[in-house]
């Protein structure tokens, strides 16, 4: 059985008051719309079409990593005019199921319960009893409880308006009947457009047996119409990861704090702090803390690692039991091996720091190779760029770099070379030596500080 997914993602969005498509505005860090497609994907269809109309350049553009079919619906003449837009591209398929992009949380599990509904009719619905069913079609069944139509609010009377049955929107239809059905629908409703969901009452009047299912929970087939929607499912989608974490054993000291907005892979064990933002590929082992307000983008940290407050990590590797900031910054590059400490305000860079090495204090470390065991003084800075060109600084193991000096690169440490404070290094520095460069310290008798003259 060939599937295929149409996924609408067409609408204005005028109630998001914004430039940007309603399907590009970000949940949980990636496109409404993005969600949809990854949900699509899971459940393997032949093919994907997606039916865009306002700013289809961006949407398509944003969403260019993903295989799919794009189609324009260029006038808004409503959801069953979207869907035929999108036919002749599956033309080829056995059976059609219709997404919308601005639904970002609907699992795959629910879409494979509603296709499975659809094994026994030709046309199968998603349904959900809303505590509050305003502004959803109504469910309308006859004496026996089948399906007869779906009644769209703005057309029901009082009496269905009371049903809470709703129609979600998601259906499941054999091409060939769902052609037919399309090409039935009139405009003769309040909105003047092609409502999809007069397709269950042409399939009703052809005596097709319309089937329902039901999703896992209403989160799963909330729209986005708002800005307040949009927080209201950013939410609902935060807590469903942070209970997955917690369940695989991960502490969360206030799960309503917490962001995720790419993908973690979490050993057990592991306590995240509140404030904690999660971005891109992030991967934790064994017994890691993240204290609060952190944020970690596309790096790993490896088992027993402990990360203080406000703490910057992004595209670096940390390896076990390291000791890391308050206040540090690891920028792309950064490879800190086992044992290391880089403490409050020492940003690094492009730099790989040896097992057991430390930099506790004000300190910037870029494009430097530093060896195992070596002592970072405070205010160390490696000058690695002189306006045109990046060069390397390089350490030798167990090298002692005085507090406030400067290594002007490209330029050496010999293993286990000393650093006077305050120097400036530009040449080579030999291994085991005491190396410095200072200018000599003299008073200045009689000298005095220059003073204010008084105001007049």
């Amino acid at each position: 059985m060939k599937l295929g997914v149409v996924i609408l993602a067409a609408g204005l969005g005028k109630r998001m008051r914004s430039r940007l498509p309603k399907v590009l505005h970000p949940l949980a860090g990636k496109p409404l719309l993005a969600h949809v497609l990854e949900a699509a994907e899971t459940i393997d269809p032949t093919r994907i079409v997606v039916v865009h109309g306002h700013a289809g350049d961006q949407v398509r553009a944003a969403l260019e990593g993903h295989s799919c079919t794009w189609v324009e619906q260029a006038e808004q003449r409503g959801t069953a005019h979207a869907v035929m837009q999108a036919m002749p591209a599956l033309a080829d398929l056995d059976r059609v199921l219709v997404l919308y992009g601005d639904v970002p949380l609907i699992s795959p599990a629910t879409l494979e319960r509603l296709i499975a509904a659809a094994d026994d009719s030709p046309l199968a619905l998603l349904t959900a009893e809303l505590p509050d069913p305003t502004g959803y079609g109504r469910i309308l069944r006859d004496a026996e409880g089948r399906i007869e139509r779906i009644v769209e609010e703005r057309d029901a009377d009082e009496q269905q308006r009371r049903i809470r049955e709703s129609n979600m929107g998601f259906l499941v239809a054999d091409r060939a009947r769902l052609d037919d059905w399309l090409s039935r629908i009139d405009d003769d409703n309040a909105q003047g457009e092609y409502y999809l969901t007069d397709v269950t009452a042409l399939a009703a009047t052809d005596g097709v047996d319309v089937a329902s299912a039901r999703p896992d929970s209403l989160s799963e087939v909330s729209g986005v119409n708002d800005r307040v929607q949009l927080a209201a499912l950013e939410r609902a989608w935060q807590r469903q990861q942070a209970e997955r974490l917690m369940r695989a054993g991960v502490t969360l000291r206030d799960p309503a704090r917490f962001d995720l907005r790419g993908r973690l892979t979490a050993a057990s064990d592991c306590t995240i702090d509140v404030n904690v933002v999660i971005e891109g590929e992030v991967e934790i082992a064994e017994g890691v803390h993240i204290g609060p307000n952190c944020v970690l983008r596309d790096c790993t940290i490896g088992a027993n690692t402990e990360i203080l407050a406000n703490c910057v990590i992004e595209g670096a590797r940390v390896g076990a039991d390291a000791h890391i900031g308050p206040f540090a910054r690891l920028r792309p590059g950064s490879e800190l091996a086992d044992a290391t400490h880089v403490g409050n305000f020492v940003e690094t860079k492009n730099t790989r720091l040896g097992a057991g090495s430390k930099a506790n204090h004000l300190t910037y470390l870029g494009d430097a190779t530093i060896g195992a065991g070596v002592n970072i003084g405070a205010g160390t800075i490696t000058c690695n760029y002189d306006g045109a060109t990046k060069s390397r600084t390089e350490i030798g193991d167990r090298a002692f770099i005085g507090s406030n000096s400067a290594l002007v690169a490209p330029v050496s440490i010999g293993e286990g070379a000393t650093i006077g404070a305050g120097s400036v290094i530009t040449r080579a520095a030999p291994a085991e030596q005491l190396t410095l460069s200072r200018a000599r310290q003299h008073s200045v008798n009689g000298w005095q500080r220059p003073q204010k003259q008084p105001k007049p």
